[in-house]
């Protein structure tokens, strides 16, 4: 058993500087390769993750000015509407003074004829009538003066 024990104790022994060794690679891969991989690597995950919510950011940014872009757009459009409207009203304000500035001069005009008719139709009674007197007075000439003629006549 002693035998096996120095056996044991000599592998333990040879083993002491493979332990050594495994133990030195360990804290060198640890400081060289480890540390600065999990460094890079955070630092991308944290850039990855950056520039994501940077891009989920500018999107929300990007869409806040569509919305804003919109916005003006409607209240553009509904200033143009309204301008429309406004000029369709003194448009249609125009046209009704117009109508009745023509209704007002038609109404005018036909008072004006009416009162010149109703001269010409004083003028033509008055004229019908001195007609009338003067025709009158002719007929009762050459009626009596056929009757007045043998008196005249016969007075000779």
């Amino acid at each position: 058993m002693d035998q096996i024990l120095r056996q044991l104790g000599e592998l333990l022994l040879g083993a002491v500087p493979t332990v050594i060794l495994l133990a030195v690679i360990y804290v060198l891969y640890t400081f060289l390769v480890y540390r600065p991989l999990t460094t890079v690597l955070a630092e991308r995950r944290q850039r990855t993750q950056g520039a994501m919510e940077k891009a989920r950011a500018d999107i929300a940014a990007a869409e806040a000015r569509t919305a804003e872009y919109e916005q003006r757009l409607r209240e553009a459009r509904q200033k143009i509407f309204k301008n429309q409207e406004a000029r369709r009203q003194q448009a249609a304000q125009l046209r009704a003074q117009a109508v009745n500035q023509a209704r007002t001069r038609a109404q005018e005009q036909v008072k004006q004829a009416r009162a010149e008719m109703e001269e010409d139709k004083r003028q033509a009674m008055s004229k019908l009538q001195s007609d009338a007197a003067r025709l009158a007075t002719e007929i009762v000439r050459v009626v009596l003066r056929p009757l007045a003629a043998p008196s005249q006549v016969g007075g000779q």
